[in-house]
């Protein structure tokens, strides 16, 4: 029997809001990465005194670091779950399916690293999320506990710096040869086969972060995702808005107390440099920034609901509905902003420019994939995607 995509008229746009909210906070968080490696972000960063770049970084702590990432990542999960639900009901359910589209997602990933940038995240998706199809069928019970247990597992990163040691692998081998002004160069005036060769040795020195930080949350999110759209909690959500909102609340109150407290003034006790308590309180400083964006979600879902604030963010479902295209193109602007084949800005733009233009190019996208979907059922990466994963030319135009 031939496997058919979900058509965009049965598509929930609460959902494609969430995802194009979600496409938002990653770029503005990106472009900041994009501006500057991480290896260089501690010097570059000390420059900008001026009371508008003050804020703004106050600004990405609070409401941007590490909150769109999970958002981005329970999605995914979720999406996974919705296709498969629906594939389930037809009694189309295979893994080799799904094999299938997280490999061919692996392969957007590779090339987006070699080619654009080297902070890709689907490629990790798609060898995560092949593991996650796997669970598809297993109890609430399981797959609840699981998103639990790799969220809060206090020892998950030792036992993965212990893996990367068993193997001797020695990430700052990668970028030996590359000091600080070296980058700057190589960025700005190098070829573009030097930043290929570039963005690849950065790639490998950032692998144990990626699996020993990023790959548990976003197994986390997955899972999570997995068992809201499992029990079509998603299509609920007028519903459980108005269940959840005073536990969600007084959490949201509670986290963020903390969030502040950690951010502005237990950095100045000495209980804070003590090698026992600084990893709690990290812990404790990356769950509050978790919660906070689940929390985003449901304030997304509360405005949709009942307020009439529902149509200034409707417009970002067009961004939802080209979310693989939108998140990619983020890369190709920052390859022309900072790089050589473009106009060489990497390390010049401050942190209220980079906000800024992380803000007018958002809205481009919005009106662009507004356009492009007037004409076009799906956005040009996304038809890539569900041509090879179907195996088969679908029409695109409406």
């Amino acid at each position: 029997m031939n496997k058919l995509p979900v058509q965009p008229k049965k598509r929930i746009e609460l959902l494609d809001v969430f995802r194009g909210f979600a496409v938002f906070g990653i770029f503005v968080v990106n472009i900041e990465i994009m501006n500057c490696v991480f290896m260089n972000q501690d010097v570059f960063s000390k420059q900008w005194t001026d009371p508008i770049d003050t804020l703004t970084t106050r600004i990405f702590q609070l409401f941007f670091y590490s909150k769109f990432f999970p958002i981005f990542s329970f999605l995914f999960g979720l999406g996974i779950s919705m296709q498969a639900l629906s594939m389930s009901q037809k009694n189309e359910l295979t893994f080799s399916f799904f094999a299938r589209r997280m490999l061919i997602l692996f392969f957007f990933g590779v090339l987006h690293i070699l080619l654009l940038w080297s902070g890709d995240v689907i490629h990790l998706y798609a060898i995560l999320g092949l593991f996650v199809t796997l669970l598809i069928k297993k109890s609430n019970r399981l797959i609840i506990g699981l998103s639990v247990l790799f969220l809060i597992f206090p020892f998950y990163d030792q036992i993965a710096a212990y893996a990367f040691q068993l193997m001797k692998y020695q990430p700052e081998s990668y970028l030996s040869g590359y000091m600080p002004e070296t980058i700057v160069e190589t960025i700005r005036n190098g070829s573009y086969v030097d930043g290929i060769r570039l963005r690849a040795n950065e790639y490998m020195a950032n692998i144990p972060m990626l699996f020993t930080f990023l790959a548990p949350v976003a197994l986390s999110m997955f899972l999570l995702g997995l068992y809201f759209g499992k029990n079509s909690l998603i299509t609920k959500m007028n519903v459980l808005v108005d269940l959840l909102k005073k536990p969600v609340i007084i959490i949201a109150i509670i986290t963020n107390l903390y969030r502040i407290i950690f951010l502005f003034f237990l950095p100045g006790f000495e209980i804070y440099k003590s090698p026992v308590a600084r990893p709690v309180f990290l812990k404790l400083m990356f769950l509050s920034d978790v919660v906070m964006g689940l929390f985003y979600l449901w304030l997304l879902a509360w405005l949709w609901y009942h307020t009439n604030a529902r149509k200034i963010i409707s417009p970002l479902k067009y961004v939802g509905r080209m979310a693989l295209t939108n998140y990619i193109m983020h890369s190709f602007i920052g390859l022309l902003l900072f790089s050589s084949i473009g106009f060489s800005l990497y390390e010049t733009m401050s942190p209220s420019e980079t906000l800024f233009t992380a803000l007018v190019v958002f809205c481009v996208q919005i009106l662009y994939s507004k356009l492009w979907l007037r004409y076009f059922k799906f956005g040009p990466l996304e038809w890539v995607w569900r041509c090879f994963t179907y195996k088969k030319l679908l029409p695109m135009k409406k």
